[in-house]
């Protein structure tokens, strides 16, 4: 039986969203997700970053500065006692301005390239792993892996369409995903299984695993 993951989208989900942030300081962690994060290390879960930076395909910046920005991003994380795994970007973008980087391609997320690469580098089980992302196109790419999936609420995100993008369950925020985890992993209290964005109330989505 392979190891289990906890995957984290990175904007919005680990980090404040930005706009294409190109230099270390624009990812600030939010605020208190180490505990949660801690706990599930603790557990025995690798911690993996999964995200679509098409700024690469852009030029909006460069692999070294992306490299700058996930050192920093690293070094944050572990001077609150969170060790990152591993990071997996996708650099394409199928409307990007660098030729050999805008291609369609199995990495971007939704599809699910990116966690299927980890899967293997890390000898992951997937069916009991999780991604915790803040779009659809975070759920979706971990349905399709076939891990447990949550989505973070910060009011960007439609009704879903498809089943392949309902996410297993919704949070407030990134810690309060971390707890659902935890609850269902049985590793801490119990957290609210129940919350909704308000402009979701009309449709039940989140599922018990």
């Amino acid at each position: 039986m392979g190891e289990r993951a906890v995957f984290l989208d990175r904007d919005g989900t680990l980090v404040h969203p930005r706009h294409y942030p190109s230099r270390p300081e624009e990812l600030c962690l939010y605020e208190g997700i180490d505990a949660e994060l801690r706990r599930l290390q603790a557990a025995g879960f690798r911690l993996i970053v999964i995200t679509n930076q098409g700024g690469l395909a852009h030029g909006y910046f460069t692999a070294a500065d992306l490299d700058r920005m996930h050192a920093h991003l690293t070094d944050e994380l572990a001077r609150h006692g969170v060790r990152l795994d591993g990071i997996y970007y996708c650099p394409h973008h199928p409307e990007g301005s660098v030729a050999e980087l805008s291609i369609a391609c199995d990495c971007r997320k939704p599809q699910p390239g990116m966690l299927l690469r980890a899967a293997a580098d890390f000898d992951l089980d997937l069916q009991r792993s999780w991604f915790v992302g803040d779009i659809l196109d975070d759920i979706e790419a971990g349905k399709r892996a076939g891990c447990a999936t949550i989505l973070v609420d910060i009011g960007t995100e439609s009704l879903p369409t498809a089943t392949i993008r309902e996410p297993h369950f919704v949070a407030s925020d990134t810690t309060h995903a971390l707890s659902i985890i935890s609850t269902f992993e049985r590793l801490g209290p119990v957290a609210n299984l129940s919350y909704l964005p308000s402009s979701w109330q009309l449709r039940e989505i989140a599922y018990a695993r």
